[in-house]
């Protein structure tokens, strides 16, 4: 019964993002010029999609085949289905992403007004948002349906071998990888792809020739428009639908190998079921939110209509998770870690949304430019580049404290509330009206979006200005995203570890710490994570460093730089996506292969000891990538909006904060996002061949 509702909640929403999608369709996109720079951005970015994906099919093939034939035989097809999920979620989110952005632009041209505009934003924003959970569930419900929900007790083995295993949990494990595989190639190719192109754009334009941000005579600035697609869309969907997945299935795995080993089959019936709730309570209080803030009368503050989208989500699905724990717990005696009895996990849930807001609030902080850190960042451009590097980074650093407090209080409390069955709970709770929080983070690049198509289409300053308020809203929204993406990367991947440890020891989940294998374990997952990083980062700066080249080569062609010759724009695009694909498969099998490999060679305990010392490395300085990068881009826009009295665009302090916004670019967008899904990517790994490390290793 709870799989039937779940599923027409999903329905429900796959028939709301439908209305949304054709609802944008039926908008005009405006002049002439702004229909051709559209069509040049959605022709780019369908294109970079199908030259990505004729590359993740043969691994997405390749790894499903040995899956099915050495792990699990239905395995395979199971990680096909979330590699297809997590592909829906993003192609349909850049694809409406791609059509809002011009739309957005020709209302405010039209309506000369920001609520109208706000509201075209953000009906693009939603197709890609409620996307992300509709489609996570959809595939997800039907695997349990199918297996009949997670079965205790059962084996199964491949086609050719037969480690033990249990189907049903390795159905699940197989599904979130599949939605994991395909997040890392996104968010790496996307990243490489767009961070290139704005590097590039900006060091051809701002420091070499004193150009405007997003005039049309630069070729690479449509490859950047097309970048804002593939990555901060059609990327961040399949992050957030790969992180809703594991939170889900980690409650799922650590039911079924913990709860169940000291209470009845009705507690573990709850524990099973209780997600599966919440997370399509979240679902539907999502479109009530979303629903609201385009349906009713649009204000002129859309930091208001966004803000009250985000609370009427949250408060439904609040409201649901406390209805659902006392259904599910309230008749059944109460496992002992549940220290307040049947109201424990929704207690542990509420932390979780909790401490997301509170992780995006101190996000805001350190990233926003009506606080401290960016304004005395913007002051140090007046003394050089030197001193901007220096200060952005001390705010990343110092910026690493509280989030990671909040993360670690959380979890304390989670668990002493109900175990560690309560942090997967909390990692729900955070990620639970995941469609509004996508949504909105969408709304962030399609207003960019729209305000580079209304530069270079040469519109009057009155819409400029329009999208510039959106966008600077979108910019703030998109800093809190990124620090809500690292927070809920941090409870997935605490819980996956739990699970993964509860996998192969008998009892609770035991991991010495003390132990040499263990510690060298940890020891590598922290070097890993070092070199993953340095990786992203050479990649973009060398694509970024030859698109420069190509950006300056045009510019000396005669009537180019003059406006009287179109540049050639598909070559910067092509070159764009030739890089990013081409530097896409390295960094993404690494972390696919190095968890599996360290298990083979040396057991389950090393793999452990690599997924913690990857984590505690991983999460500060993705929280570090992403706060730095996000004050030097806003310190950049400080000075560009004239807050910085005495020093306007093109002055010496301008060019520093120009500096320090290409060292951030590579930061907030390439490797602090890329993080997030490395930890959450290797602990699905080591879920899913637990079975084998157990039974097998070499020493």
């Amino acid at each position: 019964m709870v799989y039937i509702l779940a599923f027409l909640i999903v329905l429900l929403a796959l028939v709301y993002v439908t209305f949304n999608y054709f609802r944008l369709r039926r908008m005009k996109e405006g002049t002439e010029e702004m229909v051709e720079i559209a069509g040049i951005i959605r022709a780019g970015a369908r294109t970079f999609m199908r030259a990505e994906y004729k590359i993740i099919i043969p691994v997405i093939i390749a790894v499903a085949a040995i899956f099915t034939c050495f792990i699990e035989k239905t395995s395979g097809i199971t990680f096909i289905i979330g590699a297809a999920m997590s592909s829906a979620a993003c192609i349909i989110g850049m694809r409406s992403a791609t059509y809002a952005n011009v739309r957005t632009t020709n209302t405010a041209r039209i309506s000369e007004s920001i609520g109208p505009t706000n509201q075209t934003a953000l009906c693009g924003g939603s197709v890609s948002g409620l996307s992300v959970p509709a489609f996570g569930l959809l595939g997800l419900i039907g695997i349990l349906f199918v297996s009949g929900g997670v079965k205790l007790g059962q084996t199964g083995g491949g086609l050719i071998a037969s480690f033990a295993c249990n189907p049903s949990i390795m159905r699940l494990t197989t599904y979130s990888l599949g939605c994991s595989l395909v997040a890392m190639f996104n968010r790496i190719a996307g990243g490489n792809y767009t961070k290139a192109a704005d590097i590039s754009a900006d060091i051809v334009a701002k420091i070499r020739h004193d150009m405007p941000e997003d005039d049309s005579r630069m070729p690479n600035t449509i490859a950047d428009f097309i970048g804002d697609n593939v990555n901060d869309i059609a990327g961040n969907c399949s992050d957030l639908l790969e992180s809703f997945v594991a939170t889900i299935v980690a409650c799922l795995l650590i039911s079924a190998s913990v709860v169940t080993e000291n209470t009845s089959t009705a507690l573990f019936n709850a524990t099973s079921i209780f997600p599966i709730i919440l997370a399509g309570g979240g679902l539907l209080g999502s479109i009530i939110g979303i629903g609201y803030a385009l349906h009713h009368k649009p204000s002129d503050n859309p930091s208001h209509e966004l803000d009250m989208a985000t609370y009427i989500s949250a408060g439904f699905t609040i409201l649901v998770g406390l209805f659902a724990s006392r259904i599910m717990f309230g008749g059944i005696e109460v496992y002992d870690n549940f220290l307040l009895g049947w109201i424990s996990p929704w207690i542990a849930s509420v932390m979780g949304i909790a401490s997301g807001v509170a992780i995006g609030k101190i996000t805001e902080y350190y990233t926003g430019t009506d606080f401290n850190p960016v304004k005395k960042l913007a002051q140090m451009a007046t003394e050089g580049e030197a001193f901007v590097v220096t200060k952005g980074d001390a705010i990343g650093s110092r910026s690493c404290l509280l989030p990671i407090g909040t993360i670690c209080l959380a979890l304390i409390l989670s668990g002493i509330l109900c175990g560690i069955y309560g942090i997967a709970v909390a990692a729900l709770g955070m990620l639970s009206f995941v469609g509004t929080t996508v949504s909105i983070d969408a709304f962030g690049p399609i207003a960019d979006n729209a305000g580079g198509i209304a530069e270079s289409c040469h519109l009057s300053t009155d819409v400029r200005k329009i999208t510039d308020k959106l966008d600077a809203v979108g910019n703030t929204t998109a800093a809190i995203g990124k620090g809500f993406a690292i927070g809920s990367a941090a409870f997935a991947t605490v819980s996956l570890i739990f699970a993964y440890v509860g996998s192969y020891s008998s009892g609770l989940p035991d991991l010495n710490i003390a132990s040499y294998i263990v510690v060298a374990g940890a020891i590598l997952g922290g070097a890993i994570i070092e070199y993953f990083s340095a990786l992203l980062t050479d990649h973009t700066i060398e694509s970024a460093h030859l698109m420069a080249e190509e950006g300056d080569r045009q510019l000396s062609i005669p009537g180019v730089l003059e406006g009287t010759v179109r540049p050639d724009y598909n070559r910067c695009i092509d070159m764009a996506a030739r890089q990013a694909l081409r530097k896409m498969l390295a960094p993404s099998l690494l972390m696919l292969f190095i968890p599996a490999i360290g298990g083979i060679l040396f057991g389950a305990e090393f793999v452990g000891g690599v997924l913690i010392g990857a984590t505690i490395v991983a999460i500060p300085r993705a929280v570090f990538m992403g706060n730095s990068g996000g004050a030097f881009d806003n310190a950049k826009k400080f000075v560009e909006s004239g807050l910085l009295k005495g020093h306007n665009k093109g002055s010496p302090a301008h060019k520093a904060t120009v500096v320090g916004d290409t060292v951030g670019d590579t930061r907030k967008d390439v490797v602090g996002v890329a993080l997030d899904i490395a930890i959450k990517l290797m602990s699905t790994v080591a879920n899913t061949l637990a079975p084998l490390f157990a039974s097998f290793h070499l020493f």
